[in-house]
């Protein structure tokens, strides 16, 4: 993003020359963001990219989630552009349906990790995203998820480490998720990154990964850089894609850490958000 702090009475960015396009890329979180809390996408929003487009910038969708979890919403939007996933591990082409990079979360260093973060605060409930195009995610016990997505439900941690995986997730009785985020990093640091991406969804990472990093992967391979690039976003998990690009606008339901260096403050996810800043920047349409 392109410099101090701000927040919704931020200055926006300057008009472009007459005929340009103010940005090439638009970067967009998935939950929280583009996703409504009905877990949906509004027909505002998807007209307003669709005419985003039809100016000639494109929308790569940036999340969290690994591509099992997102296919379908990308069916739904009928998406055929590349979409970053797994918290930047992977970058998936939905016209061809395959995976371009996948980055993988060392077992040994995970394992060593999760038990110097149990014997800081206790037990955890953990679950794991296996790698992959058709990656499960297996759910240990004691472990709350979204029950309308597709999970395996493991009784012990043997089966966390039998295939290769991108991330673990970890819960903790009492520690809110900065708190556990803030634990995680202090005591395994140096193993692996973590971040926090939604309520209850604490993450451990393979060490350096962040959403930049498939970001800019994939703006490379579409041409584009990190000044053309606006990005939207929730969650601390999307405090590094801000850094990375242009203008990064927050939700108004986004955490405090991310409206905090936000070039702007927009409406909720639920309210369309994206859909006023696209419009300013890019209408009349």
């Amino acid at each position: 993003m392109s410099g101090a702090a701000a927040g919704p009475e931020s200055s926006s960015p300057a008009a472009p020359e007459p005929g340009a396009l103010p940005y090439r890329l638009i970067a967009t979180d998935l939950d929280g963001t583009l996703l409504r809390s009905d877990a949906t996408v509004s027909q505002g929003s998807r007209d307003v990219l669709a005419a985003v487009a039809a100016k000639g910038a494109a929308h790569i969708i940036v999340t969290g989630r690994s591509v099992p979890w997102t296919r379908h919403v990308l069916d739904d939007l009928g998406y055929d552009g590349l979409a970053v996933c797994g918290q930047g591990a992977q970058v998936y082409d939905a016209a061809a349906g395959r995976l371009l990079t996948s980055v993988t979360l060392d077992r040994q260093i995970a394992a060593l990790s999760l038990a110097k973060i149990e014997a800081e605060v206790g037990p955890l409930a953990v679950a794991a995203s296996r790698d992959g195009l058709v990656g499960d995610v297996l759910i240990g016990p004691g472990y709350v998820y979204n029950p309308e997505l597709p999970v395996i439900h493991i009784t012990g941690t043997d089966e966390l480490w039998a295939e290769p995986i991108n991330k673990l997730y970890i819960q903790h009785p009492e520690l809110s998720d900065d708190e556990l985020t803030l634990v995680a990093r202090d005591v395994a640091g140096d193993l692996v990154s973590a971040t926090m991406a939604g309520a209850g969804i604490v993450e451990l990472l393979p060490l350096g990964l962040t959403k930049a990093t498939g970001l800019s992967l994939a703006a490379r391979r579409l041409g584009v850089t990190a000044a053309e690039t606006i990005a939207f976003g929730d969650m601390p998990n999307d405090l590094p894609m801000f850094a990375w690009a242009g203008y990064g606008v927050a939700m108004a339901n986004a955490h405090p850490e991310l409206k905090q260096v936000a070039d702007e403050v927009t409406a909720s996810n639920d309210e369309d958000g994206i859909v006023p800043v696209l419009t300013r920047l890019f209408g009349p349409f």
